[in-house]
């Protein structure tokens, strides 16, 4: 068996399992290193000097293709990409359907997993519901669900016939729809896509055993994980001790 080369620092969030199913796709070598966000691990010095925005995810290549000292990156875009050239899959090499891919890794972190994301904040986890937050970002999140249905009338996947690193990047922004107020029925070339991907292999085995992040809690969060996960300001993400 392969030794791990790669260091998967991971929490099954919508970013974090966009990373996990690029390694259970391409099958490099890996070990995940388990961040638990609600008890502020994040904030660890020895996390913050791999991912400075004490974010999950996060990696260390022990065996960069330059052969020099381990490669830590953070950002789950450039990461996707950093890994489907390192592992040659996933990604193009034409120029155009190369360029295609990028647009559409682009767009679902500055797009789709923003405005889902402060979706399913306001909607699951705000101390208080805000009426005009949650409408504004439920409707953006709709707005975008559109904009990908109508992308893919008449291909399999984001760039015509071939799985990439956008599917990859999209597909767990749109696993929590429910808990973001959207009907899949309503798109329907998105739920063929959707239903196409849940079913491969590799993404049963990088779900098994997870949890919708943003599905209403029987159990409310606790002070101290409220200010580990939402509570953060300049100060707190430098002291490394969010939660006292």
């Amino acid at each position: 068996m392969l030794s791990p080369m790669i260091d998967l620092y991971f929490s099954p969030t919508p970013n974090g399992l966009k990373l996990k199913l690029f390694f259970e796709e391409s099958g490099l070598p890996h070990r995940v290193i388990p961040v638990r966000l609600s008890k502020g691990e994040q904030f660890r010095p020895e996390f913050l000097a791999i991912s400075p925005n004490n974010k999950i995810p996060a990696l260390v290549d022990h065996a960069p293709a330059d052969g020099g000292e381990p490669l830590a990156m953070f950002e789950s875009g450039a990461m996707l990409l950093y890994l489907a050239q390192k592992a040659g899959r996933f990604l193009p090499a034409g120029a155009r359907a190369h360029g295609e891919v990028m647009q559409w890794l682009f767009w679902q972190v500055g797009g789709l997993g923003p405005m889902a994301g402060q979706n399913g904040h306001f909607a699951a986890h705000a101390p208080e519901k805000v009426p005009y937050a949650i409408e504004r970002y439920t409707k953006e999140t709709n707005r975008l669900y559109g904009v990908l249905d109508r992308r893919l009338a008449g291909r399999d996947y984001i760039v015509g016939d071939d799985y990439s690193i956008a599917d990859m990047a999209c597909y767990p922004w749109i696993v929590p729809h429910r808990s973001h107020g959207q009907e899949l029925q309503q798109f329907p070339q998105l739920a063929r896509w959707f239903a196409r991907i849940d079913a491969r292999p590799a993404t049963l085995r990088a779900y098994a055993g997870v949890e919708d992040a943003y599905a209403p809690s029987a159990q409310p969060l606790s002070a101290e994980a409220r200010r580990a996960l939402f509570g953060q300001a300049a100060a707190s993400a430098t002291s490394g001790s969010p939660c006292r």
